[in-house]
């Protein structure tokens, strides 16, 4: 499978997931550790990938999403933005909301 595919595939089987430097319980930067922090306040599960062990989909990622930085929130299939437009959408109360409708919605 080519990198194209597996970002496809985790992007698809994965209704929320973030592609981030590091790990949640370890990010290795503090774009990555807001985000993070964002998404466990929501208190839904999400997946995560690693891009620091994983060089390819560090390298493919910002052409295939047509966003140049990490880290990178997807939720249902669509790219929702970096640190700075999750933040503010959880400042305001969005994030929440769009997280906990995802993780109803997969769970029925």
């Amino acid at each position: 499978m080519d990198i194209t595919e597996t970002i496809k595939d985790q992007i698809e089987s994965n209704p929320i997931i973030l592609y981030m430097k590091g790990s949640p319980n370890q990010p290795q930067c503090g774009f990555s550790a807001r985000t993070v922090q964002s998404l466990m306040s929501c208190g839904e599960r999400f997946a995560f990938v690693d891009i620091l062990s994983n060089p390819e989909i560090r390298a493919n990622l910002p052409a295939y999403a047509n966003w140049p930085t990490f880290p990178q929130l997807w939720v249902a299939g669509e790219l929702v933005g970096g640190c700075d437009i999750v933040c503010e959408m959880f400042d305001k109360g969005e994030l929440q909301t769009l997280i906990k409708e995802t993780a109803a919605a997969t769970a029925e």
